[in-house]
């Protein structure tokens, strides 16, 4: 089985018995595309929810309004035509003293992101596991589809 690291605002497709694996995700969001009748699925690591919020837009996996889409473009590439199921983890708020008590999280604000781009494209979200305080790991098997959650707390879920 060939595993995938996939690092902050890198994306990356598998097919079979492949694994994608994102680690160290706080405020970062993971999305998983997954078309289950080929099984063929991808991940993409976000780190912020559009360019808007960043000095240099250069790479459009680091933003949810452009790594969504381009997630979707790189499972079709691969093969999959869908129907696709999406799958959301992180958007932890890890530094909410920074922000006082009157702004909204850097996670709330992917998370919100990484959705409404996934409406816009028309695919259902499967499963989520979002927010909180604590970061995670996500890994997810694309031979079956699951998508398990390890938090830096303890436990971990399969979504």
């Amino acid at each position: 089985m060939s595993v995938q690291h996939v690092r902050i605002a890198h994306l990356a497709v598998a097919t079979g018995q492949g694994r994608l694996v994102a680690v160290g995700l706080g405020s970062c969001v993971v999305v998983t595309l997954y078309d289950r009748a080929r099984r063929i699925g991808g991940m993409a690591h976000i780190l912020l929810p559009d360019p808007q919020l960043a000095r240099d837009g250069s790479n459009p996996a680091r933003f949810a309004t452009t790594a969504v889409p381009l997630l979707r473009d790189a499972v079709v590439a691969a093969g999959a035509r869908g129907p696709f199921e999406a799958k959301l983890v992180g958007g932890a708020a890890l530094f909410g003293s920074l922000l006082g008590s009157g702004g909204q999280q850097m996670g709330e604000r992917n998370i919100a992101a990484a959705r409404r781009a996934l409406v816009a494209l028309g695919i259902p979200i499967a499963a989520s596991e979002t927010g909180g305080a604590s970061g995670r790991t996500a890994e997810f098997e694309v031979a079956t589809g699951a998508l398990e959650v390890r938090s830096v707390r303890g436990g971990s879920r399969v979504l």
